[in-house]
């Protein structure tokens, strides 16, 4: 049970990211502003009056979908609601961790509570006790297509009425256990009720919260290996300097960090006049990065108090709305994913760079003095298809053409599926992280080099898990045991502390 947990209170203004992922961790028990219930109050009665007049509102008294002209009479609107619910529960897949249900919940309720959704006040309440006894319905994964996660948020409304399954006391039992056994008794869906429950993109929203957070860890660490990497070949720092003078945004955010952690260590001299491009232009890539998560992450905040329902309460009216297509939330996403594949690139060359020896009289293959060995080399057959693997999910998928519903339905984000491809390329992501801090770590020992700040930590991680490369040895356990070292968000938080990056840290809330 949570309710001794702390509370926040949810008003229909923007849900930051160290908000939400309190939420999700259960940290946190989010409960209604007193104002915003009047306001849901006062958007139901619309929807009330307009129902009890016999005058159509789309899916309170209609049908919904190729159904939208189909009326219902007052007899039938406590079954047919009720029924709705349940007949979008369908979706499949694996279950969404329990922190992304919470999110989602809390979404939800969050978007209420301006006024324009029209539900019942029983619905917040009925969702917040969800909550509040720590009910958690389970969610497949499979069943939206972007545009309201009907047949993702159908598996909590569900659960809602008694119906499906939920994660209650460290279990995964029916909702009608849950229920009982929390003391709670099934919802019975009012009129507007049931297609406010299932008509939202809260669901993709938490998801999408929940990846991108991740995605700026990965990117965290792989700034901090990039660093490593490109003081053991003996880069020059000065076109960083440049870019924290002369770029953009994003650029100049990153270019100033870099340029930072160059002057902590005894930084080498640089071996040659030029340097290859990715390392002059590390700034540049993950700039972009950068910048592009932050500008996603932005829409996203938004999308957590704006109401995407349909239909709307406006001015004491009701309307319908096409408020549910989160498209430009969507597109900023996919540019992410985009700037993945450049980072991924990126990555590679430095690994690329780092085995082919030559810089820093390394060795080819980074192979120790006097030993009989392959090296390291083989790894870029690996390195080369995790970045193929990062590149082929960047591909967008938002303007694919569907039709459903009867040709009522023919715009999709397949936002769910976009952040499905995103957590894969941040699973791959950590995983080149991993390989570049091995290479890089091999080539701190051949030349020497006695790294501090940043890079020591960074070091020391590497080598608590992985020895210096002198016998060729199988690598495929140490490769994953150093990506599960390096997701450590102790790590993260370490690496937060002694070198933050304040713009993108505290927007992330990497520290927590």
């Amino acid at each position: 049970m949570l309710h001794q947990a702390k509370t926040t209170v949810l008003c229909g203004k923007p849900l930051d990211f160290a908000t939400l992922g309190d939420i999700g961790t259960g940290r946190v028990r989010p409960v209604a502003d007193d104002g915003g219930m009047e306001r849901v109050a006062a958007a139901h009665k619309v929807v009330a009056d307009r129902v009890a007049m016999g005058l159509p509102v789309y899916g309170s008294n209609t049908g919904v979908g190729s159904m939208k002209d189909r009326l219902w009479t007052a007899d039938d609107l406590a079954e047919f609601n009720n029924a709705l619910v349940r007949a979008h529960h369908f979706g499949t897949g694996e279950f969404f961790a329990p922190a992304i249900v919470r999110m989602a919940i809390a979404i939800r309720v969050n978007t209420a509570m301006r006024g324009h959704t029209g539900c019942s006040p029983d619905l917040i309440r009925a969702f917040l006790a969800l909550l509040e006894a720590d009910i958690i319905p389970a969610v497949r994964r499979h069943g939206s297509m972007g545009c309201a996660d009907i047949g993702l948020m159908g598996q909590i409304a569900s659960v809602l009425t008694g119906v499906g399954e939920a994660y209650y006391q460290g279990r995964l039992v029916t909702a009608e256990t849950a229920l009982s056994e929390a003391g709670l008794k099934p919802f019975i869906m009012q009129p507007r009720d049931a297609l406010a429950a299932l008509s939202v993109n809260a669901i993709s929203f938490a998801a999408a919260v929940n990846v991108l957070r991740e995605a700026a860890s990965a990117i965290r660490v792989l700034l901090v290996t990039g660093v490593m990497s490109s003081q053991a070949l003996g880069a020059s720092a000065d076109p960083w300097r440049v870019a924290a003078t002369l770029s953009t945004r994003g650029e100049a955010v990153v270019g100033s960090w870099l340029y930072g952690q160059s002057g902590i260590s005894d930084w080498p001299v640089p071996t040659a006049i030029h340097d290859p491009l990715s390392l002059r232009m590390t700034a540049q890539v993950f700039g972009a990065v950068v910048d592009t998560l932050l500008v996603a992450a932005g829409r996203l905040v938004e999308q957590t108090y704006l109401s995407d329902d349909n239909p709307v309460v406006i001015g004491g009216q009701v309307h319908s709305s096409g408020a549910s297509l989160p498209l430009t939330t969507t597109l900023y996403i996919e540019a992410a994913q985009i700037a993945f594949s450049h980072a991924a690139r990126n990555v590679l060359n430095r690994c690329i760079l780092l085995a082919n020896g030559g810089r820093r009289n390394l060795s080819v293959n980074l192979v120790a003095p006097g030993e009989v060995a392959t090296g390291l080399g083989p790894l870029m057959k690996l390195a080369v298809e995790l970045y193929m693997r990062v590149q082929s999910l960047a591909v967008p998928l938002s303007a694919q053409s569907i039709v459903v519903a009867g040709g009522l339905e023919e715009e999709a984000t397949f936002l769910p599926l976009i952040v499905e491809r995103m957590e894969t390329q941040v699973r791959d992501l950590r995983q080149l992280a991993a390989i570049e801090a091995m290479l890089s770590a091999q080539a701190i020992d051949l030349v020497g080099d006695q790294p501090q700040g940043i890079v020591k930590r960074a070091y020391d991680q590497t080598r608590s898990v992985s020895a210096i490369y002198l016998k060729d040895r199988p690598l495929s356990k140490e490769i994953e045991a150093l990506q599960a070292a390096f997701t450590c968000h102790d790590l993260l938080r370490s690496f937060v502390a002694s070198a933050p990056m304040p713009e993108f840290d505290d927007f992330f809330a990497l520290d927590k």
